[in-house]
């Protein structure tokens, strides 16, 4: 073998593994974020589940307000006030009556007055609602199961937030192998650049050979940047997904090679119609729409309370009484509407009817998306195995070449194409593999996992 040949070889092999070591130098110096260690974050970090943890929170407080209106109400008016003019009250002789040895009372005509002057009346009551209990507990029902449905949003932005996460993490983990394939090929074409114009200089190759080199050479370089900046984009939407400063600066954890696993088509369909939550939100939605109705039916019913009433007007004559204090039972009955609730009767029965139609168009949609990532999901473990079979045919022509060239059968620029193949090869199977755990990932999310 041509001991120049021999030592191109030998540089070239101790590139590569400069750039491979110098890859690893660069990844260790920043923080190593796994999958679990992103979704554990993002689920504690990220607005958007955070605000939906809130809205929780917000029907929660609904509930307690709500709770109260089941005790006694108390209230307390006061108006204080100036007399525009006075106040007077008049008697005439005899209005209570003749009496003997007294005579009529009053003897004669009597008035009595407030003369203008600051004047006050204040009264208080407590009322306890009696007929109105059915309607709040109906109310109650209503908000939990309001609180059912935000639970369900919350869960169904968490499985978003964490499909999100993974498809974040997967596209870092694809333009990095994309990045270092490019690498490797930046490399070797600039080696082929060398050896290619060496062969021009002692004229047993073509210019326009050399040229195409440096253009192939150049698409390279501009690919290269053009990953580079991707991967800087993806790596700051993770860091925002997560809900951390996006200048924040780490790498991720290769993911492994798949354990072989085998889906039953029915078993998920049967199981993402248990566990999405878009269709446990529009079954609440369902009751929701039912609680409506009989809330507006409810209003039917007279509002009785219990009532405890008390008046003290004050800075008046002596003539008026200084407390008024009454109990007794409160009625308040809209007796005719001209056929109102009538009509909003109708319109709550017609939202039953939409809910119920939603529900079955959201089961229908769910099922779709089901087979759908089923499909893909097979796909994608179709399309792993041809990039592995690719994989061997690159390698093994690699192997061949090299034989080849200790031989002097072929020129090293056939060696350094075949070498290009095999990375271009091996980056195929890590978008393969990539692509098969994305897959997975949606077709969880379609099943409605939580984890």
């Amino acid at each position: 073998m041509n001991k120049n040949a021999t030592f191109r070889l030998m540089l070239l092999f101790l590139l590569l593994v400069r750039l491979s070591l110098s890859t690893q130098g660069q990844q260790q110096s920043a923080e190593v974020l796994t999958l679990d260690q992103a979704t554990e974050l993002a689920l504690r970090g990220n607005r958007l589940v955070l605000n939906s943890q809130l809205a929780v929170e917000k029907v929660e407080d609904q509930l307690a307000a709500t709770r109260t209106l089941r005790y006694p109400a108390f209230n307390l008016y006061a108006l204080g006030s100036q007399q525009l003019a006075a106040l007077n009250f008049t008697f005439d002789q005899g209005v209570f009556g003749t009496y003997p040895g007294i005579g009529p009372v009053p003897a004669t005509q009597t008035v009595i007055g407030t003369p203008v002057r600051p004047t006050a009346i204040i009264v208080g009551s407590v009322s306890q609602p009696l007929t109105q209990q059915y309607r709040i507990r109906l109310n109650l029902d209503q908000l939990k199961l309001g609180k059912s449905v935000a639970n369900e949003e919350l869960r169904q932005q968490r499985q978003s937030t964490i499909s999100d996460v993974k498809k974040l993490y997967y596209g870092i983990l694809q333009s990095q192998s994309a990045l270092r394939s490019n690498e490797q090929s930046v490399q070797l074409y600039r080696e082929l650049d060398r050896v290619t114009a060496e062969h021009v200089a002692i004229q047993t190759a073509l210019r326009s050979q050399s040229l195409e080199v440096k253009a192939k050479l150049a698409q390279e370089e501009y690919e290269g940047l053009d990953l580079r900046n991707e991967l800087a984009s993806q790596k700051e939407q993770l860091n925002n997904l997560l809900g951390r400063d996006i200048r924040t600066t780490f790498e991720v954890s290769p993911v492994p090679e798949p354990t072989t696993f085998e889906v039953d088509l029915v078993a998920a369909q049967n199981r993402a119609l248990e566990q999405r939550p878009e269709i446990k939100e529009a079954q609440l939605k369902l009751q929701q729409s039912d609680i409506d109705r009989r809330i507006k039916k409810a209003e039917l019913i007279p509002d009785v309370s219990l009532g405890l009433n008390y008046v003290s007007p004050r800075n008046y004559s002596d003539f008026v009484p200084r407390n008024f204090a009454t109990a007794g039972v409160i009625l308040s009955w809209d007796i005719f509407d001209w056929g109102k609730r009538n009509h909003e009767l109708d319109g709550k029965r017609r939202s039953t009817e939409q809910a119920k139609n939603g529900l079955i168009e959201t089961q229908n949609r769910v099922l779709i998306e089901v087979n759908t990532k089923f499909r893909k999901l097979q796909q994608a473990k179709e399309l792993l195995r041809v990039a592995r079979l690719s994989q061997e045919v690159a390698r093994e022509k690699l192997r061949v070449a090299q034989n080849k060239y200790q031989l002097q059968a072929v020129l090293l620029s056939d060696v350094l194409q075949m070498q290009t193949g095999v990375i271009e090869t091996d980056h195929q199977y890590q978008q393969a593999l990539l692509a098969l755990w994305n897959a997975r990932a949606d077709f969880e999310k379609a099943l409605g996992e939580d984890e």
